[in-house]
């Protein structure tokens, strides 16, 4: 099973987490530019964050076998703190950055005014660089804050084609799916939505259009959810090229749109002694390679 996973912070994960998507399938995924759990206080947090997502991120999963892209954005828990939102003014150098598929996390949080001209500035940045969107939708007022967002992109003149409404459940899957959007699921151990939950939504309305995530971040999550959302569907009777259209050839098409995709095949973990930045993935002596002091710093 080819597994593309369309969301994915694994800037809070470990190479054991990169090893063991490979083995499950992972070839391909989307890390988007998120909150790091506590407030960043000035713009150099945020544009050393974006060089980390297009440089060292981009080059650790690619020694694991997995092609790395990212999205960038001021996300919407900060667009409300006066510190973050000159970060705008950057956005677009990052914006026109290859592994840039699209601009994202933009959305709601609290629903507050600042939320509202932080996403809409950044809807028009991604008609600007004609990228797709990944919006956000808030964890409070769900069904309240799906609604404003797509008032919101409807205003933007953004083609709905462009834009992924993610973090949808089954209050909310049908004003999207109504709205020509896609939809986006992201499956958690206790939280969001289970791979059982999304088999359900999957028999209800289709394959069509769906994007499904682990969304794995610093919290409790699973790398793997995705591809036991694969299992589940195969459980439940799904055909083997409905699991591929949800798991691989639906996020190709979405951030394909971006034409900034590169999904040619890399090799799992070989013990290469690459680095970035004079960096390597490795720690200590691997059989076949030279010592550590040979190989470059371990971070």
């Amino acid at each position: 099973m080819r597994i593309f996973d369309p969301h994915i912070h694994m800037t809070s994960r470990t190479t054991d987490d990169y090893e063991a998507m490979y083995a499950a399938g992972v070839r391909a995924l989307v890390e988007p530019a998120f909150w790091l759990g506590q407030p960043r206080t000035n713009v150099g947090s945020f544009t050393d964050y974006f060089d980390g997502l297009i440089g060292w991120e981009r080059f650790r999963a690619a020694q694991f076998g997995i092609r790395h892209h990212c999205t960038i954005a001021l996300n919407p828990k900060e667009a409300n703190d006066p510190r973050c939102v000159e970060v705008l003014d950057v956005l677009p150098r990052y914006l026109a950055k290859d592994g840039v598929v699209a601009v994202g996390e933009v959305g709601y949080d609290s629903m507050t005014p600042e939320e509202d001209r932080v996403l809409a500035r950044q809807l028009e940045l991604a008609r600007e660089h004609r990228l797709p969107v990944m919006v956000h939708t808030p964890h409070r007022d769900k069904l309240a804050g799906t609604r404003r967002t797509l008032d919101v992109v409807r205003e933007s003149g953004l083609n709905p084609e462009m834009v992924v409404v993610d973090h949808l459940n089954e209050v909310t899957v049908e004003l999207v799916a109504d709205s020509g959007c896609w939809m986006g699921f992201s499956i958690y151990p206790d939280t969001k939505m289970d791979e059982h939950r999304m088999v359900e939504i999957l028999r209800r309305y289709g394959p069509d259009r769906k994007l499904v995530n682990s969304a794995a971040d610093w919290g409790r999550s699973d790398p793997l959810k995705t591809a036991r959302t694969g299992e589940a569907m195969r459980d439940a009777g799904f055909a083997e090229h409905q699991v591929s259209t949800v798991l691989w050839d639906n996020p190709v098409a979405f951030y394909g749109q971006s034409g900034r995709l590169v999904l040619d095949p890399l090799p799992g973990f070989t013990g290469d002694a690459a680095t970035f930045s004079g960096n390597s993935v490795l720690r200590g002596a691997r059989p076949g390679t030279t010592s550590p002091s040979a190989e470059g710093s371990a971070v």
